[in-house]
């Protein structure tokens, strides 16, 4: 134990070289304060024992390090990461920097122990690695046998640990000992120019070879010409000739030195080609194995491989995915029932966005679940007239009687009767026929989870893209429990469409940011629009509804663009009197010559229907809760203490109750029509009630109550909780026997 100089430590320090000594200064585990790792011998401690240790490595780390596996500048020791970045992962062992880190300004960062232990890999400095321990293959597990368990990855080649000896995971340098011992350079005949050296893959260059690129690990390079190959990719013999029974010939090996284009995906490849001699097509190593089917989160049929296609098949050659042109003299893949068709290289990036269909006549499960449990009757163009359907108890009618119903909603979208819609004749219950026809099970591209979502309805949820409060139809993800409404997933469904004031077909590009044209936002990323001109969309704007109805408007508002009026005080809206942009979207009534916010016409919760039951978390509220609209107490909150003065959830309420003010049983009801009632004043304190909300009322006699009158006080009445057993308070009659009855 030997006294040393401080390292910039305010104390001398003491350089301890046995673990008891070690020990003897600890007062419990202590780490580096450079590396932030456990403290090993050798190592410095602070002869006052104010808790500063440091790995003798780490002390002697040099301020900058010339590394042979990154010749073109030096790594510079850093206390810290750069104040730019937002977080910083080691380019080797891929796990987070903290503390002292080597830097290099082309964005390479390493802990200071694997800068070290790899620059004594590419000097072969391998006695200076006899401090890490090497580690057979066979791994000890917890029940004390040994067997081959893949524990990691090699940092250097990425494959796994358990197929060689390595150095030990313990040691934190999860690398074979065969990477440990690679050539710095090598000849080889993919690139004859110049020799290949060991390095870092600064430049994220993808392999010549197999066209992936990789972040971490070693690969053999040639600068000059921006030349990568993977160490596996060198290293391996390449098959002469590959089959697969997705592919219905053999692919045979061609070696050449100039670049070619490959047939299936369409990107360049070098070196290693294979070829189909029965279809004149050359291919990636990779893209021999393609599969023939695949079932993808794109699109709700399976899509077929096809190398050639003719271009007279397809209305639009456009990629669903990317939107740029799909050539047909390389492999696509398309759906044989519509005409949509997509790069191989676009539907194949995401490895949980697609499934392959081993069994091509075995019916995809996913295609078969339809909304419509049953057809009762067909029309003479095979639509489906009458049906049963699995949200509904009745079955339910198709009708184009649209003018008829335009104060109604769907059930589904919750959106005003518009378009062909089915209607049950034994209750107020109504769907569109787009609606109807929704899957039970959907796959989409945008959710990240692999089983398919699940059609819901009737429960109050906040919509995973739009945010918007709704308990209309909606697909759950049964895995994360997160859900998406109706209107998002319809407004996301890839493909061109139509848009109010625009002329050309609109496309989502949800890497693209840009202003919103509806509601003026700016810096919004993922946009509906057409590239060749400026006009574009956020996907909230563009599922807005066509139409809206507004309580204070006996016509249904539309949706409206570019006020052409140049009166000024005509841009004015009609519900918050405020100013309004003429250039932002609004509802309009042609017939009243009015005009609104959309904010001001949707309000907070259009997407909310009444009655509808909400269950929060049980530290928030136990019971469940009912939406209602409050318009007689406005009771205060109990979250925020203000009053509800529109929607709100409140306490689940009883459907039947026994009231001191009525001697019969009395009804919960959310919509009442007035014609079953000569008076529409509430019995207890006389103000007319409000068909359009909850109300009590009386089946026997034409009385009605407002729900928070008749609630107001819990010892007037009692809840029945059975309703076929007769109330032993209504059968209790003066008269003890009947003897004779008149015709009446």
């Amino acid at each position: 134990m030997e006294e040393s100089n401080n390292y910039g430590h305010q104390h001398p320090l003491l350089l301890i070289l046995n673990q008891d000594q070690l020990i003897h200064n600890q007062s419990g585990v202590t780490h580096c304060s450079r590396c932030g790792e456990e403290v090993s011998v050798p190592c410095f401690c602070c002869v006052e024992h104010c808790g500063f240790y440091l790995h003798k490595a780490c002390a002697d780390a040099p301020l900058e390090l010339n590394h042979p596996f990154h010749p073109h500048h030096p790594l510079v020791l850093l206390q810290e990461p750069p104040s730019s970045y937002t977080g910083c992962v080691c380019d080797f062992c891929d796990k987070t920097c903290q503390k002292f880190i080597y830097h290099c300004s082309c964005e390479l960062d390493f802990h200071i122990k694997c800068a070290l232990f790899t620059f004594n890999v590419a000097k072969n400095n391998l006695k200076e690695l006899d401090h890490v321990s090497l580690q057979h293959p066979l791994i000890s597990t917890g029940n004390g046998d040994e067997e081959l368990e893949d524990v990691s990855k090699c940092f250097g080649c990425r494959e796994p640990l358990a197929k060689y000896t390595q150095f030990s995971p313990d040691c934190r340098f999860n690398l074979l000992e065969k990477c440990a011992k690679l050539p710095f350079k090598l000849n080889h005949n993919c690139h004859h120019k110049h020799p290949l050296t060991l390095q870092f893959n600064s430049e994220r260059l993808s392999c010549k070879i197999c066209q992936v690129t990789r972040r971490r690990g070693f690969v053999y390079g040639c600068s000059p010409c921006k030349f990568v190959v993977h160490i596996e990719c060198v290293s391996e013999s390449l098959d002469l000739v590959v089959e697969d029974k997705r592919h219905r010939h053999p692919f045979t090996l061609l070696l050449r030195g100039s670049s070619f284009i490959c047939n299936a995906c369409g990107t360049e490849g070098s070196y290693a080609s294979y070829i189909c001699c029965t279809y004149n097509i050359m291919v990636h190593k990779k893209c021999t194995s393609l599969p023939r089917i695949i079932k993808s989160k794109w699109h709700d049929h399976r899509l077929f491989l096809q190398y050639f296609l003719r271009i007279e098949d397809f209305r639009v050659l456009d990629c669903i995915i990317c939107h740029d042109e799909v050539n047909t003299e390389h492999g696509s893949y398309y759906c044989s029932k519509c005409t949509v068709i997509f790069h191989v290289k676009c539907v194949m990036k995401d490895k949980d966005s697609y499934e392959i269909v081993e069994n091509e006549d075995e019916e995809s499960p996913d295609e078969s679940v339809s909304s419509i449990t049953k057809v009762l009757e067909r029309n003479d163009a095979g639509e489906a007239t009458v049906i049963e359907h699995f949200k509904h108890n009745h079955y339910l009618i198709l009708s184009d009687r649209v003018g008829e119903y335009d104060d109604k909603c769907c059930g589904g979208c919750l959106l005003p009767i518009v378009a062909l819609f089915y209607y049950c004749t034994l209750c107020d219950f109504f769907l569109h026929k787009v609606c109807v026809e929704l899957p039970k099970v959907k796959h989409v591209w945008h959710h990240r989870c692999r089983p398919p979502l699940v059609l819901i309805s009737n429960e109050v949820f906040e919509c995973v893209q739009c945010l918007w409060l709704s308990n209309a139809f909606a697909y759950k993800c049964e895995e994360c429990e997160t859900r998406t409404c109706f209107r998002c997933i319809i407004a996301l469904t890839p493909g061109a469409c139509t848009c109010l004031g625009h002329k050309h077909p609109l496309l989502f590009y949800p890497k693209y940011i840009g202003r919103c044209v509806a509601c003026g936002k700016d810096g919004i990323k993922g946009l509906f629009r057409y590239k060749d001109c400026d006009f574009s969309l956020d996907h909230k704007c563009f599922s807005l509804p066509i139409t809206s109805q507004y309580k204070n408007d006996q016509h249904l508002l539309s949706l409206a663009y570019g006020d052409d009026n140049s009166y000024s005080e005509s841009h004015f809206c009609d519900v918050c009197e405020e100013s309004r942009d003429p250039n932002l979207w609004f509802y309009n009534c042609a017939t009243c010559d009015t005009s609104a916010h959309i904010n001001c016409v949707l309000s907070e919760y259009p997407f909310l229907k009444l009655g509808s039951i909400f269950k929060l978390r049980e530290e928030v509220h136990e019971h469940p809760l009912t939406v209602v609209k409050k318009i007689y107490y406005y009771p205060n909150c109990g979250k925020c203490g203000k009053p509800c003065f529109d929607l709100a959830f409140d306490a689940l309420q009883p459907r039947i109750i026994r009231s001191k003010w009525h001697d019969h049983r009395l009804f919960l009801q959310y919509f009442l029509r007035i014609e079953d009632f000569r008076v529409l004043d509430c019995i207890i304190f006389h103000d007319e009630v409000n068909t359009e909300h909850s109300s009590y009322y009386c089946s026997k006699c034409p009385v009605i109550f407002h729900m928070e009158c008749v609630m107001k006080y819990k010892d007037s009445y009692a809840i029945v909780e059975n309703e076929d057993e007769e109330s032993p308070d209504e059968s209790v009659s003066s008269i003890t026997k009947v003897l004779e009855r008149n015709d009446a």
